[in-house]
């Protein structure tokens, strides 16, 4: 039996921080020197604590070695996986062939390096490495991702002249908001429907977003968008008389590109600027109408057509209100482009 001797300071301190001690192992140790203190045997000691006598031994060649403060110290051993070995090789395998599933995962790490291991060891791994459990995104399959960098360095002067109050950029974008159900998830104890009404009314929104201030300026219809609602689109921007150059952002769009709206746009004095062919991540608008839908049509029922429109109505006129905070962190001019390490084929 180790000999130890204990002042009367250490004992004190011992029985406080075998209750007061925020960590249940220290505590235990704690408890199992003031016990010594108290003259127990060792076997007495590792019964009383629940541990064998051997680490009660180990405690009391701690508390020997720098007293109450060293008990206070842990020290967790966290063997090196032998996965981190193949690091590179799994790495490398995983960015050509992404798994679908942690079984998937498993299967092909055992292939790759005859290591077998469990479902958690795998995922905890891959999270070591960088991977995450992402859902699959789409993209138009003709866009060309040269061209959308290009189209960003194009941009950017334009966004920084804006950002100065030196000129106003308007991104333009249509939207059709159809009366029909919009599925979303919801937290519930059993699976709810929705009811689905009947009909296929259009509430038509064509919209020019300011890039800095947010500010939102619309024609709406309920037929169709077309050349004529651009340019009464351009008339009402032009009437705002800024007073500083003006720059627009469509898509391809015809009736966006047509001679019509060409030539008023010249007699304004309007920069009209066309985004890539199948761009709409570039387009921060599209960010927008993604909002709306999800604020006032997911998993929601409107008998009428007026409600409908009303309620888009409504929420697009709180744009630059109510829902202000939310959208000035949504609507950042940061342009997400893809390239060839971002496709995948599954």
């Amino acid at each position: 039996m180790i000999k130890i001797e204990f002042t009367e300071g250490a004992i004190q301190a011992l029985n406080y921080e075998r209750y007061h001690h925020p960590h249940p192992r220290v505590q235990r140790k704690m408890e199992a020197l003031w016990l010594k203190s108290q003259g127990e045997a060792h076997n007495k000691i590792a019964q009383l604590t629940g541990i064998s006598i051997n680490v009660v031994t180990q405690y009391i060649k701690e508390y020997k070695a720098g007293g109450v403060e060293k008990l206070k110290e842990l020290h967790f051993y966290r063997p090196e996986s032998k996965l981190g070995e193949h690091k590179q090789t799994i790495e490398d395998y995983f960015r050509e062939h992404p798994p679908a599933t942690i079984k998937e995962a498993m299967s092909t790490i055992e292939k790759l390096t005859g290591l077998k291991r469990s479902e958690k060891q795998v995922m905890k791994f891959l999270k070591k490495i960088g991977l995450r459990h992402r859902k699959v995104g789409a993209i138009p399959f003709k866009a060309n991702v040269d061209e959308q960098e290009n189209f960003k360095k194009t941009l950017g002067p334009l966004l920084k002249e804006a950002e100065e109050g030196k000129r106003a950029v308007f991104f333009i974008d249509a939207a059709h908001f159809v009366l029909a159900p919009f599925l979303g998830y919801l937290w519930c104890f059993t699976r709810l429907f929705l009811k689905a009404p009947s009909g296929r009314q259009r509430f038509n929104v064509l919209g020019a977003l300011n890039a800095i201030t947010h500010e939102l300026i619309t024609i709406t219809n309920e037929t169709y968008i077309n050349a004529q609602s651009v340019c009464d689109l351009l008339w009402k921007i032009s009437r705002l008389n800024l007073a500083i150059p003006i720059t627009f952002i469509l898509d391809n769009a015809r009736y966006q590109r047509c001679t019509t709206v060409n030539t008023l746009a010249t007699q304004l004095n309007l920069e009209l600027i066309f985004l890539p062919p199948y761009s709409p991540n570039l387009n921060l608008i599209e960010r927008l109408w993604k909002f709306v839908k999800k604020q006032c049509l997911y998993s929601k029922y409107y008998s009428e057509f007026a409600n409908f429109k009303n309620a888009i109505t409504d929420c697009l006129q709180k744009t630059h209100s109510n829902y202000k905070r939310e959208l000035d962190s949504l609507l950042t001019l940061n342009f997400q482009t893809f390239n060839k390490s971002h496709f995948v084929n599954l």
